[in-house]
């Protein structure tokens, strides 16, 4: 059977749960105040908190897998964990790991997050596009195949990204206006939802590009960089209806009970609702 489209199954998630991305961040000093040592045993209290809160509810869990990658095997095995246990929940995975390079070793990328027979295997992945879009190729070939997505990396939250993303290629377009192209000729024809998203930061202002891409966006900044649900519309214009924001810290700086983080998560869920008509 062809598996069903990673855009479908993102589509009706937010439909049905409510459009929001929470991250899954252990960062040290969070841990920290959740009252946890910031070493394996910690990292496997506190994912496992969160997994257990939230993957029943929200539509999209986002792990960073650089904090799971510090603690070496035992970290991975953690985040192993993590994604089974939301999917089996119902959540979509976005693996946040914004994987870039090219040929056989992007081929490995995709093995390791997009192919069905992976432990590591999720309904999406985040990765960078600046080696050439093309170098996405077998990112992209991999998630057709297995019904997952990709999340490309457009204009993002840090302001390090504009001397890039700003840049202006041979024929005046912005690098990023260049890789929003891209991404709407992979999802052209595509219904409800292409299933190669942007990642755009929902703290850009006017993003200042055309983002009718026919697929999901992915919006970090919403929380403790400074965005909130009322600035999508600004940001994202006519494109609002795919925004799928990003809360990390918003929602888990009101753990480590279980039940402040589900209280936190549906606050945001309503503030998008509504700030944001699907009209």
């Amino acid at each position: 059977m062809t598996p069903e489209p990673f855009g479908a199954r993102l589509r009706q998630a937010m439909d049905t749960r409510g459009r929001l991305c929470v991250g899954i961040d252990p960062h040290a000093s969070l841990l920290t105040s959740w009252g946890l040592n910031d070493d394996v045993a910690g990292l496997e209290r506190f994912t496992r908190t969160v997994v257990e809160a939230l993957a029943d509810r929200v539509a999209v869990l986002k792990p960073q897998s650089a904090f799971f990658e510090r603690f070496g095997s035992r970290g991975i095995a953690v985040l192993e964990k993590a994604v089974e246990e939301s999917r089996a929940a119902g959540a979509l995975v976005v693996m946040d790991a914004k994987r870039g390079d090219i040929g056989s070793t992007m081929g490995a990328y995709a093995e390791t997050y997009l192919h069905k027979d992976s432990p590591l295997f999720s309904d999406a992945v985040t990765v960078s596009p600046y080696l050439g879009f093309g170098s996405l190729r077998p990112a992209l070939d991999a998630a057709a195949i297995s019904g997952a997505g990709v999340f490309v990396l457009a204009l993002t939250s840090n302001p390090e990204g504009a001397e890039v993303q700003r840049a202006a290629a041979a024929d005046g377009r912005s690098l990023a206006q260049v890789m929003l192209d891209h991404m709407a000729a992979e999802n052209e024809g595509a219904t409800p939802l292409g299933s190669v998203g942007a990642v755009v930061g929902a703290t850009l202002g006017d993003a200042g590009v055309n983002l009718a891409i026919n697929g999901p966006l992915l919006a970090p900044g919403i929380g403790a960089q400074g965005a909130t649900p009322a600035d999508l519309p600004g940001v994202f214009g006519d494109a609002v209806r795919n925004v799928m924001p990003s809360v990390s810290r918003g929602v888990l700086r009101h753990g480590p009970d279980a039940s402040g983080l589900r209280e936190a998560a549906e606050r945001f869920v309503d503030e998008v609702r509504a700030a944001v008509s699907d009209g």
